[in-house]
């Protein structure tokens, strides 16, 4: 009796041992899987992602070679490093929102009690600019022209604006 109660704990204790093994095993094979599919999925997503990026700053002089080169002259004091251009341009705008008319630069004139400020700003290339205003009710866009002038101070000029119907 002792000696078959030994084997079937035996038996038991083999059988218990193999079908843990291969759980674990399986287990581990079917994490493996779903990992790799979900490193596919995330990098699929995330290549996705980094070309909408790509795609949406296509017009913007970060991207844009032939705008950059514009400010590099041939005389070393005179190039414009387009990294701090940009900044530098985005405040002279929008410091422009002071105005008590509001920004001259939206190309609208004050409809109500509020003034029209420019509130996102993107530099297209090494001449254009467009940005976005409101008055808080009304919304628009308009588009810029501006210029470094040979004093290195920025000059702008309406080009085309709209307003949004409400």
């Amino acid at each position: 009796m002792k000696k078959s109660f030994l084997l079937y704990l035996t038996i038991l204790a083999v059988l218990s041992t193999i079908f843990t093994y291969m759980f674990l095993s399986k287990q581990v094979a079917f994490e493996q899987k779903r990992y790799e599919k979900t490193t596919k999925k995330l990098r699929d997503s995330l290549s996705l992602v980094s070309n909408q990026i790509a795609d949406a700053s296509y017009f913007s002089l970060e991207k844009n070679e032939n705008a950059q080169n514009y400010f590099d002259t041939s005389s070393s004091e005179k190039t414009i490093q387009y990294e701090k251009l940009i900044p530098f341009v985005t405040e002279k705008l929008l410091d422009l929102n002071s105005n008590p008319k509001g920004n001259p630069y939206t190309g609208q004139d004050q409809i109500g009690a509020n003034k029209f400020i420019i509130n996102k700003v993107r530099i297209l290339n090494h001449r254009w600019i467009i940005a976005d205003f409101s008055d808080g009710e009304i919304w628009g866009e308009v588009l810029l022209k501006y210029f470094v002038n040979p004093d290195d101070s920025i000059s702008f000029e309406v080009n085309q604006s709209l307003l949004y119907q409400k």
